[in-house]
């Protein structure tokens, strides 16, 4: 059961990393977060990168590393942008559904298939995703899903999370085709390389700014690099939709931090729905 603490490690790095992420957007914009937070990341591996070497490249490395590195590019600023215009704890909960979405993707791009209890921990996950805002449900039995539909930052992160089931099968064929550390660092390297244009056509005097967040920012880069490479570990020790399923309890502490820190309000609903979410998660992994 490594896998299964490697995952929950991956949690809570990225919980942590959300609640700084918040916190440095209040001093910097999402261009500046986004940049920096992949270059911090790969810049935090680079020593890991030096001891374990060079590994052996395989036919599908560069493949997946264009296509998910691509589209990791582009979700790194949504992801961030979502956080920005919304609290966490309606927020980061839409990330729970992306083992929905891989109910499709998953068989497709790498041959795995679901079985009965997936399927019963997405309905888990849907109606958890519904209990967010039951609040709304004098306004007709569709209105907490329309209520998350009309926030920017949920908008954001529906869509992070159907991308995101995508670009974890292509962490996978990565991590098989090189190393999990090696794999990282590329990946990294790849969109701080892609985001740097769009950094300094967005953001007037990046340098300044990225100096001034720096505080903030640093610990924000070590902690995705912890999550990121625990989160590739697990990747190589059992199947990518039970690594993900797990790493989505990182919502449940992303509301309680929401809570805690921001000060971000309905948490009695909020944390209903994330904790039915956690528990579709369970179901989908214990069995």
């Amino acid at each position: 059961m490594t896998w299964l603490f490697l995952s929950f490690l991956t949690a809570f790095f990225e919980a942590v990393k959300d609640a700084f992420g918040k916190q440095s957007l209040k001093q910097v914009d999402e261009y500046v977060v986004s940049w920096t937070l992949s270059f911090l990341t790969g810049f935090f591996l680079i020593p890991l990168v030096i001891v374990s070497g060079l590994p052996h490249l395989g036919n599908q490395f560069w493949f997946a590393l264009i296509i998910g590195g691509t589209l990791n590019t582009f979700t790194s600023y949504l992801y961030i942008k979502a956080i920005k215009v919304s609290d966490l704890s309606i927020t980061l909960p839409m990330i729970a559904l992306t083992p929905l979405f891989m109910l499709i993707t998953s068989p497709l791009i790498v041959g795995e298939w679901p079985n009965i209890f997936d399927f019963l921990g997405i309905f888990l996950l849907v109606t958890g995703s519904y209990l967010l805002n039951i609040k709304e449900k004098s306004k007709g039995y569709l209105a907490p899903f329309r209520a998350l539909l009309k926030q920017k930052g949920p908008k954001l992160m529906l869509i992070v999370a159907l991308i995101w089931s995508i670009t974890s099968n292509f962490d996978k064929i990565g991590v098989q085709n090189s190393s999990p550390i090696f794999w990282l660092f590329a990946l990294f390297s790849y969109m701080t390389i892609l985001l740097l244009p769009v950094l300094l056509y967005k953001t007037p005097n990046p340098r300044q700014k990225i100096l001034k967040g720096l505080p903030i920012l640093l610990p924000m880069g070590l902690f995705c690099a912890l999550s990121v490479l625990f989160h590739m570990e697990a990747l190589t020790l059992t199947q990518v939709v039970q690594v993900i399923a797990i790493k989505r309890t990182s919502v449940v502490m992303g509301v309680m931090l929401g809570y805690f820190i921001f000060k971000e309000k309905g948490l009695k609903e909020r944390l209903t729905g994330t904790l039915v979410m956690l528990l579709g998660v369970l179901v989908m992994t214990l069995f």
